[in-house]
């Protein structure tokens, strides 16, 4: 149960040194205040690479789940009924 506790306590502090300071703070387009540190974006080539980033992630997310929950793979031929059915 302490090991449980100490997990919690890690995780909910863990996020607090992730918040901008005051002087990041005031650096940040209106979007990213007070979420990152740094100067920022320098141009809207960033956003246009995050944004891409996050549809590749979203995307790669959305088939691993669906195939891993529905693979397809119905014919009794298929190599995985080989390694299945060898044991």
């Amino acid at each position: 149960m302490k090991k449980i506790k100490l997990l919690l306590f890690l995780l909910a502090t863990s996020f607090v040194p992730a918040m901008a300071c005051p002087v990041c703070e005031r650096q940040q387009p209106e979007v990213l205040k007070g979420i990152v540190h740094g100067a920022g974006p320098e141009s809207q080539w960033d956003y246009a690479i995050v944004w891409t980033m996050l549809a590749i992630v979203a995307l790669t997310l959305f088939f691993s789940v669906k195939w891993l929950l529905r693979p397809g793979e119905k014919s009794d031929t298929h190599i995985k009924r080989v390694i299945l059915n060898n044991q």
